[in-house]
């Protein structure tokens, strides 16, 4: 590369192959040139509409004079409160910004002031009266305010107590297949739904996105949770569960890996788990005769963060990677859950090897699903033993093909879609 050359890796960085000596007369060029590239970036990059998710948090506000938005970082969360807030004529903090801090020194007056600013928000119809707040971990807090009157809390504190008991939790995460559209299912497989990593202008970028979030997470988000783990443990633990992942926990295996017990193997889980960046998809047991598998299943939640830890950088060495089947299943799952909730979900597994990758109780209702990654998907003896034994009300197949079709009269073998719609369809 010729003296003055510079190459662009990506939009946000610009890598200099010059002589030293060369690098002081550039540095301005070139630092005002990778400054307009994420410009033109930025520019290029259309908002997603999340109309769900909005309604969702809106009905939580009519419902309860707290609503939370919790999620991982970087999924979302503060752009949807702005949103949030911008229609109701709502206040925004941001609790990360000092001058914001500042004037929540003293909460009662500055909340009240805006009040007496806006008399119309009293009323009924101006709609729920809110502030909104965004903090470092849980984000986008929306409070009335005559709620707001008490002290607004870090997010490690009790909220909730805070604001006298009530509060309708939302769980948030990064882009759903209803949100991107099934033209870009693939994309969103592979990259992953976290908005920056998703609008990537390419695969590399995307890929460097991912690598960089997990090491700001566990350099600088972990010890900001208080947690005391040192960053390279945590980094070969979720690197360890990434290969586990739909696998069954075995808290003692990997505990024996890391050197540590498996009770503090386990609370390296719950950390993760409740940090948004793993889950534990819990066993269905009831009284069938059958020795059931009681330990939960453990997934990296977002499919493009675990493509990241297995070093896999696209489809193509997706597509030839051993993990190909399970993170299609952690993918499926995370689509299914998004759009009916996660608090009525498990797995099913017995010690004889049946087993079913999903069951959902929704509607009283028990849904099934098992996902495969494969060109015709059959019926199967598992299959055949779930519907029996849990009494399922039907059950899906889903697969990455576009076709759909029978294989039992309860089962249906079809594409993520269109599962997705007949569960908003309630069929």
């Amino acid at each position: 590369m010729a003296n003055g050359e510079c190459r662009l890796r990506s939009p946000f960085t610009v890598r200099r192959s010059m002589p030293l000596e060369n690098l002081n007369k550039n540095r301005i060029a070139n630092d005002v040139l990778a400054f307009w590239m994420v410009l033109v970036h930025i520019s290029n990059i259309k908002m997603i509409p999340r109309p769900e998710l909005v309604e969702t948090v809106n009905d939580g506000l009519k419902l309860s004079p707290v609503t939370l938005i919790l999620g991982p970082r970087q999924c979302g969360k503060t752009t949807l409160a702005r949103m949030i807030g911008e229609k109701q004529a709502a206040t925004y903090y941001d609790l990360e910004n000092p001058r914001d801090l500042a004037r929540l020194e003293h909460p009662l007056t500055v909340l009240e002031a805006a009040r007496a600013g806006d008399p119309g928000r009293n009323t009924p119809a101006s709609g729920p009266d809110a502030v909104v707040a965004g903090v470092g971990g849980p984000e986008a807090v929306a409070l009335p305010l005559s709620v707001a009157r008490q002290r607004v809390a870090g997010p490690d504190e009790e909220m909730l107590g805070d604001a006298g008991g009530a509060g309708v939790f939302r769980g948030h995460g990064g882009f759903t297949l209803g949100e991107t559209g099934v033209e870009r299912q693939t994309e969103l497989w592979v990259r992953g739904g976290f908005p920056d990593l998703f609008l990537a202008p390419d695969e590399p970028s995307s890929l460097k996105w991912r690598e960089d979030f997990v090491q700001t997470f566990l350099q600088r988000d972990i010890p900001m949770l208080g947690i005391q783990v040192p960053p390279v443990t945590l980094h070969r633990f979720w690197t360890m569960l990434a290969h586990y992942h739909g696998g069954i926990w075995n808290g003692s295996e990997i505990g024996a890996s890391l050197g540590v017990t498996h009770h503090a193997a386990r609370r390296y889980l719950d950390t993760m788990s409740g940090a948004f960046m793993v889950r534990q998809l819990r066993p269905w047991f009831e009284n069938a005769g059958k020795r059931i598998v009681k330990s939960p299943k453990v997934y990296v939640r977002d499919s493009g963060l675990l493509h990241a830890l297995l070093g896999i950088p696209g489809l193509g060495a997706l597509q030839g990677h051993p993990k190909l089947g399970a993170s299609w299943e952690g993918f499926v799952i995370e689509q299914i859950l998004s759009r009916v909730g996660e608090r009525n979900a498990y797995f099913w597994a017995t010690h004889g090897r049946a087993e079913l990758d999903l069951m959902v109780l929704a509607k009283g209702k028990r849904w099934g699903f098992e996902i495969k990654y494969q060109d015709a998907p059959v019926m199967t003896k598992s299959l055949h033993i779930a519907l029996k034994d849990l009494k399922l009300e039907r059950a899906w197949i889903v697969y990455p093909g576009r076709e759909s079709y029978p294989v039992h009269e309860q089962v249906r073998v079809c594409p993520l879609k269109e599962a997705l719609d007949e569960l908003a369809r309630g069929e």
